[in-house]
């Protein structure tokens, strides 16, 4: 059977690493009120020569070296982003241009924080069909571009940051590698609850993030507990047979709501939330690389992926390593 299978993941971060410290000398918090109500002890904020385009680009270079991949042979590049560099063109462009692997197809996905899980489902629908046999899949943001600083309940949650994996269509057999399913969903009622209050066919102006923190993690707890529940009935497998657990790093409370509901025990779950923040479609796949990077995850683990963003949206995906 052919399947989508992750050859090599990369990831990038700004040079700045702010500490809650340092954020508390700008904005009415400390260090001990982020930390009990997220597990966020620093983030990474861009500075004006760093956007969403070149963290994205830097990704891709270190998970087509991970892969050992020319980007050349790269067919396909989807860029999860909700903050790209212009309104347009599509930044995933500006990366295939940066790589030198013009002509095959590039464009972005919006999701917010699930947009890496909508544009690795929609990858690996694409190789499937033979749209292309080698993708960059990337998520990247500069979220702190459209944080209104004076909210600190917001402000402190995210950070900036870009991951990517490479994958390429192999014809395997039944326990081999790859993506075994993806399941996603959105719900466009809950629009208020997580959104950016500008747009260029409302205001003209980027607007800023606008979240009710309470209602969002509710939602966030039931959604992710079922998108798993549903690609586990999928694929026939059970929360034992899980190797890794790979979410969104929203917040710590989420992730362990969310294994707890589970029985996922908290050893399985890889954790960045606290070096990290939230990076909204960058968090999965830096997460990813991370624990690729450091040998947690290894070749033929089961890796579960999920997320839950603005909208509201959400998926997950299993794949074998």
């Amino acid at each position: 059977m052919i399947r989508s299978v992750i050859r090599g993941t990369g990831s990038a971060l700004p040079a700045h690493c702010v500490s809650n410290a340092e954020l508390a000398e700008r904005v009415d918090t400390s260090d001990d009120w982020i930390v009990e109500r997220t597990g966020i002890r620093q983030r990474y904020i861009a500075d004006e020569s760093e956007t969403t385009s070149t963290l994205a680009t830097a990704a891709a270079r270190a998970a087509l070296a991970a892969a050992g991949v020319d980007p050349s042979e790269i067919g396909l590049i989807i860029l999860a982003t909700a903050t790209p560099d212009h309104t347009f063109p599509a930044s995933a462009t500006q990366v295939q241009a940066a790589l030198g692997c013009g002509g095959g197809v590039a464009f972005d996905v919006q999701a917010v924080c699930s947009g890496f899980l909508y544009a690795l489902a929609t990858a690996d629908s694409l190789l499937r069909t033979g749209m292309a046999k080698k993708a960059l899949v990337i998520g990247a943001e500069t979220f702190s571009r459209i944080l209104d600083w004076e909210d600190r309940t917001t402000c402190v949650l995210f950070g900036d940051g870009a991951g990517a994996v490479v994958l390429e269509a192999q014809d395997v057999d039944e326990d081999g590698p790859g993506i075994l399913a993806s399941r996603l969903h959105a719900e466009g009622a809950h629009k208020d609850m997580l959104f950016v209050d500008g747009g260029p066919s409302t205001t003209g102006t980027v607007g800023k993030l606008r979240m009710k923190g309470r209602e969002v993690f509710r939602h966030a707890v039931v959604n992710l507990a079922d998108v798993l529940g549903e690609v586990l009935v999928e694929t026939g497998m059970t929360a034992d047979d899980i190797d890794w657990v790979v979410p969104h790093q929203a917040n710590a409370r989420i992730l362990d709501a969310t294994a707890r509901k589970l029985g996922l025990p908290p050893e399985k779950v890889v954790v960045t939330v606290d070096q990290h923040a939230n990076t909204s479609a960058a968090s999965v796949p830096l997460a990813l690389d991370t624990a690729v990077r450091d040998g947690r995850i290894k070749a033929g683990d089961l890796v579960m992926f999920e997320a839950m963003g603005g909208g509201f949206t959400w998926g997950a995906s299993l794949a074998r390593m």
